[in-house]
């Protein structure tokens, strides 16, 4: 079995562009107990200015310009609202 998309959004917002994409995994592990891929990105002239993402390696991380920093991953929507906030902060 494969992951599947259970989110995915694209859209402009102030002067960027905002994509996220959520991933349900097969199964849960060590790194992803919650059994999720994500990727939400808010990117501004080509440039990332808030990320969120979970790649294989590094966990739940958040990146705001050019700072990495753990997140704690509590549920989907959390996810998706925290990482709004953070866009709004920043345009």
């Amino acid at each position: 079995m494969k992951a599947h998309c259970i989110f995915s959004k694209k859209r402009p917002h102030a002067d960027g562009m905002i994509e996220m994409v959520i991933w349900q995994l097969p199964s849960a592990d060590a790194e992803r107990p919650h059994g999720l891929k994500y990727r939400l990105v808010y990117i501004v002239a080509g440039k990332r200015r808030v990320g969120y993402d979970n790649e294989k390696g590094k966990g739940d991380h958040k990146h705001i310009d050019d700072s990495e920093i753990e997140y704690l991953f509590v549920s989907v929507d959390q996810l998706i609202a925290d990482f709004l906030t953070e866009v709004r902060s920043l345009s």
